[in-house]
Order: C-alpha cells, then structure tokens, then sequence
C-alpha cells in the first residue's frame, strides 16, 4: 500500500475494510458506473484527454495568470492536510505536498482512472497520495481539511454548488478553500452558458452564486475576483 494511502485511511469517516489501492490510488468507487456528463468532461477523462490535458492546462497558464494555483493564498502550515478536489493528472496536489512537507499530507481526489493512474506515476509519494471519489459525497469527516483546492474543475461536476457544500463541511474551522473557475463574468455568463457551455455538458458559475453557497455554508469572509475569463474565489470558514 502506499505510503500516503495507508496514513490516510484512518482520515476517511468510513475506511473500507480491503482497500483496493491496486492502480496505486484508493479507489472508493469500485465498480460504480461512471459516466461523464457531458462532451467535454468525456475528452479529458480519454486516454488523449489525459495526455493533452497537461499541454492545454500549461497553454491556459501561460494565457492567464489568474491560472496559477494560489498555494500561497492557503496558509498551509507545516505538517497539514490538503485536498485538491479535480485533481486530474496531480500538479497542484504534489504543489501542496511541497507545501505541507514531509510531516503534512496533500491528498487527490478524482473520478478519472485514467487521470489518477497518470497522477501517481507522476507525484505518488509518500506525502501525496490519491483517492477515485465523488466530489459530491467526500469521504471524511465534518471540519477535518486544513485547505482545499479546487481548480478549472466545478464547471464539469454535476451539482457544482452542492460540491461547493461539500467542500465547507470538510474544510476545518479558519481554513481556507480556493476555487478557480471559467466564466465570462456579467451577462455573458448567463448568455454563454444556455447557448454553448450547458449543451457541452458545462455549466458557467457566477461570484454571486458562489459567494452565497460559500456564506451559506459557513465561511466567514470570501473574497471574488474576476480577471479575463476567469473566475477565482478564496473563502475562509468561520472559527
């Protein structure tokens, strides 16, 4: 078992009895049916999704630096637990376990086989580790997480504000959680949205609708800022 597997299942509210860590990640789905919602989530969890998937995340970087993971934003301490939620093929997750140290844990979370398979070969460590689960349905404990990230993902999940829930209710009292999502900002969200984003199985969020889960479920402060075609949010949870 790796390493980070086996110093994060005493971290999961119900830890499997067999664990099946066979393709290096902790696979808590199984065999449950998977079926991406739509086109565009479908080419990233292809085989050439996943291998162009780094070449277009760098592209899009390089386009916007409102892109960058905001790592320092966190206040990670030493020895702390991360979660990055869409983790795809793992940069800002290994990012974290730099943060955290060898002491701390940065954790992956994904549905993609394919992209966790590539994650692990690539940042599997003894600090950073990766797990197949629904973002909808985490698998710890209330107020647990000392961060979260979760980057360029939310447009493609079902539900994006009851994962947005989600990530509050395992974040930890005064942590903070940094989301980073395409959008337009003003009325084109909404316009784009129902003429091209929704069709292609993606939905445009607004500052607003974030801002309001986030308060909703428990953060203390967020902050918004749009910046080109992007949307990024920082919330801290209340003490």
């Amino acid at each position: 078992m790796p390493d980070a597997i086996a110093r994060a299942l005493p971290l999961l509210r119900d830890a499997p009895r067999a664990p099946d860590v066979s393709r290096g990640y902790l696979d808590l789905l199984g065999s449950t049916a998977h079926e991406p919602p739509g086109p565009v989530q479908a080419l990233w969890e292809s085989s050439a999704g996943t291998a162009g998937y780094d070449a277009a995340q760098g592209l899009g970087r390089r386009i916007f630096s409102s892109l960058r993971p905001p790592a320092g934003a966190l206040r990670l301490p030493q020895g702390g637990f991360a979660l990055d939620v869409g983790s795809g093929p793992g940069g800002v997750t290994a990012q974290l376990g730099r943060v955290v140290g060898p002491d701390g844990l940065a954790l992956g979370v994904d549905v993609s086989e394919s992209m966790l398979a590539r994650a692990v070969r690539a940042y599997g460590s003894p600090n950073v580790g990766f797990l197949r689960a629904d973002a909808r349905r985490l698998p710890f404990p209330d107020g647990t997480v000392d961060a979260i990230t979760c980057l360029a993902v939310l447009q493609l999940i079902p539900e994006p504000l009851a994962v947005v829930a989600e990530l509050m209710r395992v974040l930890a009292p005064g942590g903070r959680l940094a989301i980073m999502v395409p959008s337009p900002g003003g009325r084109l969200t909404s316009r784009l949205g129902g003429l091209v984003a929704e069709p292609a199985g993606v939905r445009l969020l607004t500052g607003d609708e974030l801002a309001e889960t986030l308060h909703a479920s428990g953060a203390a402060t967020v902050h918004t800022r749009q910046q080109s075609l992007v949307l990024r949010v920082l919330a801290r949870k209340a003490v």
